[in-house]
């Protein structure tokens, strides 16, 4: 009887003391707000890929590249890109035929660099059962047809209008780089 005494007088006392608190209390409450607070920071792009020295592309040859873009290389230009330089492959004519950008990294990244060069909103979508995705069009001067997964990225513009020869090409720099 004396513990349920004491139990009760330490109820009663934690009761006042709370109810004591709660009325000091401010009754206001901050406004909340319904707009949910995103913190994304936007995907910082590498710069585009230029030529620095001539080729050979190390993981295309120019007879692949002459027989899938149905041109002549005449030269072939690198940049200075790690782990993988972009290819410059150039026509007869000394145009730039084709080119070829291969990105590893940040998976965000990769992915940006491909919705840049097909963008999502504009492009047919391009999917590979390894698990590639991406977008393909044809563009004012050719056609491009970019893909991203996980970490890689590989981008291949063409001054031909079919996507296809775009296409060959980035499956055999896949290929070629394992990724």
């Amino acid at each position: 009887m004396r513990r349920a005494m004491l139990a009760l007088g330490i109820t009663a006392a934690l009761t006042t003391a709370c109810s004591q608190t709660s009325q000091s209390a401010p009754t206001s409450t901050p406004p909340t707000s319904t707009t949910p607070i995103t913190t994304t920071t936007p995907v910082q792009l590498p710069p585009d890929p230029q030529p620095t020295g001539a080729g050979p592309c190390p993981y295309l040859t120019n007879t692949f590249v002459a027989d899938a873009n149905g041109q002549r290389v005449s030269k072939v230009q690198i940049s200075a890109d790690k782990p993988h330089p972009a290819c410059f492959f150039y026509a007869l004519t000394g145009e730039l035929q084709l080119t070829v950008r291969a990105y590893s990294g940040d998976p965000a990244v990769a992915k940006a660099l491909v919705d840049k060069a097909a963008p999502v909103d504009t492009s047919n979508p391009a999917t590979d059962e390894a698990g590639w995705q991406g977008g393909y069009q044809s563009t004012e001067g050719g056609a491009v047809y970019a893909v991203a997964k996980d970490g890689a990225a590989i981008i291949v513009t063409t001054n031909q209008k079919l996507t296809v020869k775009a296409r060959t090409v980035a499956k055999q720099a896949i290929a070629a780089l394992a990724l």
